[in-house]
Parts: C-alpha cells; structure tokens; sequence
C-alpha cells in the first residue's frame, strides 16, 4: 500500500510528466513484445492494454501502450497526456476512426471507442479517480478536459 502510494505522487508530479512519454511507453513496447503480448511492465501498478489504432492523418496503424480500467466487457482510457499540454495523438485517431483492437492480457480483442461526455464523462471520471488519484492532478495542470474514452468489444 505504501508503494502504489508512493508510485502515485510520483506520478503526479510535473518531472514525471516529462520523462514518463519517454520511457513508459519504450517500456511497455519492449515487456509486451518478449513477453509474446502477454504483459506490459506497467502493469505491476495498472492494468493496461496496446491500442492499435488507424492514425488519423496516415491511415497506418498506431501501436500506443496505455493504462486502462477495465469496466464489464469494456475498458476506459484516459487521454492525460501525463498531465501535459495537448490531447494525446491517440485520441485524434480514435476520434477519426473508432474502430480499434487492443492487445488485452495475450489476446487481440477489436473494439469501438466512444469518446464520453456528459454526465456519463462524470460518472467515468469519478471511477478513474478512485483506481488512480493521480488523473485529479493531470487534470488541474492542463487546459483542455481530458479526453475519456469507453472501448466495447466490436
């Protein structure tokens, strides 16, 4: 308990929001390739998938690591940013193409992302903040809302 406690102050901090984009995701790439799309390194502290989506300028397929939370047969993600400056490039190409699939625990799953307003965003947000606080800073650091998306099962 200490630990995950500990992990997310850090987390919240404005020095991570500046190494973090450049290290958690070479991370979670490199995890998830050896270990045959089974794991991500940072799912010792969240649950997380990889997003493959189409990029919305490219058309080519984006491979993006990211935390989630699982709801019943969908995910949310949370485009923070790391509390940064910006909506993440993801959310535009799920925002151009929703049509996605997501490595989850070993196995491809297509899904439909669905960017959340209203008062579901608010119900959303309140069961991000409760898996990981750290959102609550992101959020007062940045301004722009950000982004929640709901990932179904296509």
């Amino acid at each position: 308990m200490i630990g995950e406690r500990l992990v997310q102050r850090v987390s919240a901090t404005r020095g991570f929001a500046r190494v973090a984009p450049h290290v958690v995701p070479v991370l979670d790439r490199a995890v998830h390739r050896l270990s045959r799309g089974r794991t991500l390194l940072s799912t010792r502290m969240l649950p997380g998938v990889i997003l493959t989506s189409t990029g919305a300028r490219s058309g080519l397929p984006r491979r993006t690591p990211l935390a989630c939370l699982p709801a019943g047969d969908g995910w949310f993600l949370v485009g923070s940013n790391f509390g940064r400056t910006g909506h993440p490039a993801w959310t535009y190409n799920l925002l151009a193409c929703p049509a996605a699939e997501i490595s989850w625990k070993g196995r491809d799953v297509p899904v439909t992302a669905r960017l959340l307003h209203g008062a579901e965003r608010a119900d959303a947000w309140r069961l991000l903040l409760a898996f990981w606080p750290p959102y609550a800073a992101y959020q007062d650091r940045v301004d722009r809302e950000i982004r929640v998306f709901r990932l179904d099962r296509s």
